[in-house]
């Protein structure tokens, strides 16, 4: 028996009531003129008789129509087909880059303009579907993390777009703890979401060796420190965990996963005090942003700072001095002392602004979050807020809105 819905009465009525709703095929009864309202007489369905639901969403409220649409973002411009297409790819291509990757990884790189619970998500659909592909295989670490490498379905696949790359299973296969680099590798890809150029210290340095000649001595770092231990002080090549190349400067990455012995507390107090340097590849360092895992990790690198602050804010500010000013928690201003010609031709020092120290948690919570109503972690720190790939200081220009990067073809 064909289902009847129910369409309402197109006659309007000059007495004010709402149309009356008619079950098509069934017959209608007229109404019988009366001055007087007739009570409604309630019946009992017959035996077998569809049951018509009497709505009618002419009847709803502008604003319920508008919230009863669902909103379907960059799918209502491309077809799903293309759009899958190039979420695979680019993770694909990122698994290349990087030999091992995490969902929080393709969170990043495909829908940081998303909320963070749509993007983990959308991201754990993907990496289903390239793990049942077998594009991608799954691992899980000694410390109990899931990450992927790039099969040679993968490969295949990435050639068949026009990209080389090569499998990298058997290297993931041994890894153990690979959490250094995977956080290194989670703020390059933040930066690269605010429309930064980055690069992990691997890359840095093949940037950097690019153009040695055989036999020539490899660049092993970005900038060379004095480090004072005791009543000596020695010279010490640092390079970072990961960078950002700024229009007023090179932004550079500590990943603090452990607390610093001696020696990488001299690092942390020789780098701060080399904010407004040129480093070796010709840029000005301008930031040192320190993710730290802990509550611990991260004052204790606060009380490095503070122990710089102690030691210089009261000398005068010459050149080669620099004073720590905390502005916010954990945001320290980094003041130097700058040569200014006057008009008679001769020079003084005037107080600028050279940088910042950024100390910040490390968001280890993000890739714990679940999706379901049974999550117990904190949905802060993503992209809609001030945090990644840092805190950006008041004196700088706030970040610009996150675009999705899916909208433009490779």
């Amino acid at each position: 028996m064909k289902k009847s819905t129910a369409v309402p009465n197109p006659v309007p009525s000059r007495t004010g009531r709402k149309p009356t709703v008619v079950a098509q095929g069934v017959a209608s009864v007229p109404a019988t003129r009366s001055t007087v309202d007739q009570p409604a007489v309630h019946t009992a369905p017959r035996r077998g008789a569809p049951v018509v639901q009497k709505t009618c969403s002419s009847a709803l409220p502008a604003n319920a129509q508008k919230s009863a649409l669902v909103a379907r973002g960059i799918a209502a411009s491309m077809s799903t087909r293309i759009l899958q297409n190039r979420i695979w790819t680019r993770s694909l291509l990122v698994a290349n880059r990087f030999r091992v990757i995490r969902t929080i990884d393709v969170a990043v790189c495909c829908f940081a303009e998303r909320p963070y619970k749509a993007a983990l998500t959308a991201a754990q659909r993907a990496m289903r579907g390239l793990v049942k592909a077998k594009l991608l295989r799954r691992y899980r670490t000694d410390r109990f993390q899931t990450v992927y490498g790039l099969t040679q379905g993968g490969v295949d696949w990435l050639a068949e777009a026009g990209f080389e790359a090569s499998s990298s299973v058997r290297r993931v296969s041994d890894m153990t703890n690979p959490e250094h680099r995977l956080w290194a590798q989670f703020w390059t890809l933040a930066c690269e979401a605010r429309g930064l150029k980055a690069r992990t210290e691997q890359e840095l340095l093949q940037h950097l060796n690019r153009d040695t000649q055989p036999g020539e001595a490899l660049i092993q770092g970005l900038l060379s420190a004095q480090i004072q231990q005791g009543s000596k002080n020695r010279s010490m090549l640092l390079r970072p965990d990961a960078i950002a190349m700024e229009t007023d400067g090179t932004t550079w990455l500590e990943v603090d996963r452990s607390k610093r012995g001696t020696d990488r507390e001299a690092s942390l107090r020789a780098l701060a005090s080399s904010v407004g340097r040129p480093l070796k590849d010709g840029r000005c360092l301008r930031r040192v942003v320190i993710f730290c895992k802990t509550e611990r990790i991260r004052l204790r690198a606060h009380a490095v700072l503070e122990g710089l602050a102690r030691g210089n804010n009261s000398e005068i500010l010459v050149l080669g001095r620099r004073h720590y000013r905390e502005r916010t928690p954990g945001t320290f201003e980094v003041w130097g002392a700058q040569e200014s010609k006057l008009a008679d031709g001769r020079t003084e020092l005037v107080d600028s602004l050279w940088g910042h120290v950024i100390i910040q948690l490390l968001p280890i919570w993000l890739p714990k979050v679940r999706v379901d109503a049974m999550n117990s972690h904190s949905l802060a720190g993503w992209f809609d807020e001030n945090y990644l790939p840092y805190a950006r200081p008041a004196t700088d220009q706030p970040w610009p809105k996150v675009t999705s990067p899916l909208m433009q073809p490779f």
